[in-house]
């Protein structure tokens, strides 16, 4: 009993003599600790790391609805040491420079459709690839018609800033040249099986699909094939044949997912609580959304690998959800599913056939 009170007695004395010095030396503890995570992270340029591959990048997993885990919908692409956006949802930008992704290189933004949470991020995305990439032209902005109205709009709204930063910055960091982007509007051929590959060189194919999104029209989705590695990513749609045409042997396909029986739940609550306008609009968004088990079923016809869910309706701020948002899908598709939240990479590298994951944020 002695021996154990000594020992007890010199532990706490030991666990005081550490709470003493973390106290004197707390500030000088926190000061490493910053130029350690600074001499990790800042000018982190993934692109220079990652084996040759296509690697997606979920900036953005969300929806318009406040989600802590998801910010507005966003996908990036490295396709070797080429980098490419799919839309720029609300906190894209700000993940992507979390995760090393090298928005200064991008060569282009891809839009899905105009729906404000797929675009309302757009006006920092442009600020941030044009000052960190020292641009000398704007940044080219695909998508469907009226997309050179929307980023004229956001040109027009950050241009006193961009005169800012020049004064600032000066030109070799600035150059009013190059702030802000220019709208190129993507057609499609019209009927079923819409389709058109919208870049094709060095190994690299992009191609745009429609999908099913009414009364939003048109909206797309996109293809990605890169040196006999691809994924799909299906924008907002509901179940669509034509989807599953494009997306035909992908080896992921990253689908949109609402469901309706949460949803359900969501829409009791905003009647009990008497909320105006609130149920509906969950009603009316059922109509143009597909289920998770549409995108499962989607992903089976398609061939692919694996699932991934991103645009999850409703939020889910614990994972503990994720096992009932996907519940019926795992009987549809047997191929690997994932909730993906924002900070997940997927990677293809060319040299296997393998598709790993990773948290871009560590």
């Amino acid at each position: 009993m002695k021996w154990f009170l000594r020992t007890a007695a010199g532990l706490a004395g030991l666990l005081l003599i550490a709470l003493i010095g973390f106290q004197v030396f707390k500030t000088q503890i926190a000061m490493a600790a910053f130029k350690q995570a600074v001499g990790e992270n800042v000018g982190r340029d993934a692109s220079e790391t990652l084996p040759d591959g296509l690697h997606v990048f979920v900036c953005g997993a969300g929806t318009p609805m406040p989600d802590p885990m998801r910010a507005g919908p966003c996908l990036a692409v490295l396709a070797g040491k080429r980098a490419f956006v799919f839309d720029a949802g609300s906190g894209g930008s700000r993940n992507l420079n979390r995760m090393g992704f090298p928005l200064g290189k991008t060569e282009r933004v891809y839009l899905t459709h105009l729906h404000s949470d797929h675009m309302d991020g757009l006006g920092e995305l442009l600020m941030q690839v044009w000052v960190n990439g020292g641009r000398d032209e704007p940044l080219p902005v695909s998508g469907p018609r009226g997309v050179d109205e929307v980023v004229d709009g956001f040109n027009a709204a950050y241009r006193i800033d961009g005169t800012f930063r020049t004064a600032h910055h000066g030109l070799d960091i600035a150059n009013p040249a190059g702030r802000g982007g220019v709208g190129e509007t993507i057609t499609l051929p019209a009927g079923p099986g819409s389709q058109a590959v919208v870049l094709d060189e060095d190994g690299l194919k992009i191609t745009a699909f429609a999908v099913s999104h009414a009364p939003v029209e048109p909206a797309f989705g996109y293809r990605i094939d890169y040196k006999g590695r691809s994924v799909a990513f299906s924008g907002d749609t509901i179940y669509s044949p034509n989807l599953v045409g494009a997306s035909k042997g992908v080896e992921v396909l990253f689908h949109e997912a609402l469901d309706p029986e949460m949803v359900g739940v969501m829409h009791e609550a905003a009647v009990a609580h008497n909320v105006q306008g609130i149920p509906q609009i969950l009603d009316d968004i059922l109509t143009y959304h597909a289920t998770p088990s549409d995108a499962a079923r989607s992903a089976t016809e398609a061939g692919a690998r694996q699932l991934v869910f991103y645009h999850t309706i409703p939020p889910l701020p614990s994972h503990l959800l994720n096992a009932l948002f996907v519940r019926d899908a795992k009987n549809i598709f047997k191929g690997k599913i994932t909730v993906s939240e924002d900070g997940m990479v997927f990677s293809l590298p060319v040299d296997s056939d393998a598709i790993t994951q990773h948290d871009g944020f560590k």
